[in-house]
């Protein structure tokens, strides 16, 4: 199989949609990759480390979206990119459909074949190709908080850890999956008073196992929601519904009445922000002021360490790759249930019921549109 990997043209996102290591991996299986030049370059990937590795360098993306069969790409294609699509095209990324109505009509229109990495599936229920970026994602969430609370960047001026006779500031985490303990574990380690919220007993047994008093577990309800956003000095947003438009559980007007100087950083920007008051901010400008609480929404947080970020994507996405290559992209989604929860655009249908319902659009059964390619 033809595999491509554009150079990505979000703004500040330096990750590339394989290394080098994935290209071996590729070539030595008797598959042709071509990657945009400078694609990984920024992140220590060069053109000569990529040919090294068995792949062609292009110049240009419309020459490689031309001569490739797959695209395997980190963000969702931009207007630009989705013009070069056709229904020739196997397309595997992130794609974050549910609040993006442009995208999801221009990839109705390419016909390509598109596969979100965020819906793929494993045995356990769980999402592991989200689950290396929101690592890094709940990880960050902290360290941009903490930067944020900065008098300088607009917050209140704290330090998250405070020091001897000075009390540390108040962190609260909003969801306790995969974005949320890792959020929690980088917390813990700056002193903060962290409260973690979400509605799993289970989840919440778990993390009070491992920390014991150094934080507090809190059944997530609209009272205790309420009243902890309102004592926050942090607010961190890491909820999630897989596939579908994140839920506004911090309304406008709560965020009117928390501490001037108060920051929230909206991990789940990417699927629409689950602040009422969120947009979407780029690494140039990641942070805005509403009633006085500064926001930061960046929508591809882990493109600031892209290094590291590329190397663990990778890690997760190869063995799908693989698949896809091998078998090719019907076989491939027929044989594999889990990647199959990956499609959610097939030759002109959407195949995933949460992008379907909240865009009021017809779905088609994933599994019946793969059986028509």
């Amino acid at each position: 199989m033809k595999i491509g990997v554009p150079k990505e043209i979000k703004n500040h996102e330096y990750r590339v949609g394989l290394t080098p290591m994935a290209v071996v991996e590729l070539s030595h299986r008797g598959h042709q990759v071509a990657i945009q030049t400078m694609a990984g370059d920024s992140i220590g990937f060069s053109d000569a480390q990529y040919r090294e590795a068995g792949a062609q360098i292009i110049d240009s993306a419309a020459d490689l979206f031309a001569w490739a069969e797959m695209i395997v790409k980190v963000k969702e294609p931009l207007a630009a990119e989705r013009a070069l699509l056709t229904p020739n095209h196997t397309l595997f990324t992130y794609l974050h459909l549910a609040p993006d109505t442009a995208q999801t009509q221009d990839l109705i229109k390419s016909g390509a074949v598109c596969i979100a990495y965020e819906t793929v599936t494993n045995a356990l229920g769980q999402l592991p190709l989200l689950a290396p970026m929101s690592e890094v994602a709940g990880r960050m969430s902290i360290q941009a908080g903490a930067h944020s609370l900065e008098k300088a960047q607009g917050g209140m001026g704290l330090l998250l850890g405070g020091v001897p006779g000075v009390e540390p500031a108040t962190v609260v985490v909003i969801g306790a999956g995969v974005v949320g303990q890792n959020a929690v574990a980088m917390a813990v380690g700056t002193g903060a008073d962290i409260v973690v919220l979400d509605k799993s007993l289970e989840t919440l047994r778990l993390l009070d196992k491992q920390y014991g008093n150094r934080i507090k577990t809190v059944y997530s309800s609209k009272d205790s929601l309420e009243r902890h956003v309102l004592s926050a000095d942090l607010v961190i947003g890491a909820v999630l519904v897989p596939g579908a438009a994140a839920p506004k559980l911090v309304t406008r007007d709560l965020i009117s009445r928390m501490k001037k100087g108060a920051v929230v950083v909206d991990v789940a920007i990417d699927q629409g922000g689950c602040f009422e008051t969120s947009k979407a901010t780029t690494h140039a400008e990641p942070t805005y002021v509403v009633d006085g609480v500064v926001h930061y929404c960046v929508a591809n947080m882990p493109g600031a360490v892209a290094r590291t970020s590329t190397m663990a994507l990778t890690n997760a996405t190869l063995p799908f790759v693989l698949a896809l290559a091998n078998k090719g992209a019907k076989q491939a989604m027929l044989d594999d249930a889990h990647l199959l929860n990956g499609l959610n655009v097939c030759r002109g249908q959407v195949t995933y019921k949460s992008v379907a319902d909240d865009q009021g659009l017809a779905f088609v059964e994933p599994r019946l549109a793969v059986a028509q390619l």
